[in-house]
């Protein structure tokens, strides 16, 4: 008797504004200060590289990213909280490196928040360094957090 594990079928494709409202499901699972709907319109409308992965039909993850004079910046990476900590995020992560390479960017640039210890070691294994800090960049609980700043060069 043999065991069989179902493969997920994941899809990269580009965003659009009709799949908002699914996008913002998953930022308030996700965020206690998710994103706002005026947010990822307007990362649409100035043409961010903005993406929605897809695990069997069901959308799971979305990353939004600008690219500008051999630079990109992850701005967002997102993962539903039931799709997290099965490699979704790095999928994720890798499609939009892929997309980065593709456009030429020689660095990638993200900040991430210091208590988000999944996400750095997400970006640690990927080969990203901490380079800076932003200070109260991030609305918290009890005012402001910090940002780490990370960053990779792609070769």
């Amino acid at each position: 008797m043999s065991a069989v594990l179902e493969q997920s079928m994941i899809v990269f494709r580009p965003m659009v504004e009709e799949d908002l409202p699914a996008i913002l499901e998953i930022e308030r699972a996700a965020y206690q200060f998710p994103w706002t709907e005026t947010v990822f319109r307007d990362c649409l409308r100035v043409g961010y590289c903005c993406w929605i992965m897809e695990s069997d039909d069901d959308m799971v993850a979305h990353g939004v990213m600008s690219i500008a004079a051999g630079e990109s910046h992850i701005l967002n990476l997102c993962v539903h909280p039931e799709s997290q900590n099965i490699g979704m995020g790095r999928e994720m992560l890798d499609h939009l490196l892929s997309i980065a390479r593709q456009h030429r960017a020689e660095n990638v640039f993200l900040e991430v928040r210091p208590s988000n210890e999944g996400a750095i070691s997400l970006y640690s294994k990927a080969g990203f360094d901490e380079v800076g800090m932003r200070s109260n960049y991030y609305p918290a609980e009890s005012g402001r957090e910090d940002a780490l700043i990370m960053a990779r060069h792609l070769t």
